[in-house]
């Protein structure tokens, strides 16, 4: 099992939830948790997943992901059960449209 750590960039987040937890950890999905950060300016994921050696895979997809979404002030958890990365760019979208009550 890999644990990994990220940190991104990232406009502000104007949060509507205290949190937001999407999907569920099982055979080819995962489970996101955003929760309000320590950096208003920034982003730090942390990865628990079954897949091991994927870490360049999930900088890039995460790195796409803040890239186009004001992610500054959270911290995302994901728990991973071997998804692939279309799986984790929609967990992480529905996530974030549930933090965010569908702004930004």
């Amino acid at each position: 099992m890999d644990q990994l750590t990220f940190q991104f960039p990232a406009q502000p987040c104007k949060p509507s939830a205290k949190a937001s937890l999407c999907g569920v950890v099982s055979s080819g999905n995962l489970e996101v948790l955003i929760t309000q950060g320590a950096q208003p300016n920034g982003c730090e994921v942390s990865i628990h997943t079954s897949a091991q050696g994927f870490a360049p895979i999930w900088q890039a997809v995460l790195a796409d992901f803040a890239a186009h979404h004001a992610l500054g002030g959270t911290a995302i958890t994901i728990n991973d059960m071997g998804a692939t990365p279309a799986v984790v760019t929609l967990r992480l979208g529905q996530a974030f449209r549930d933090y965010c009550g569908g702004a930004q």
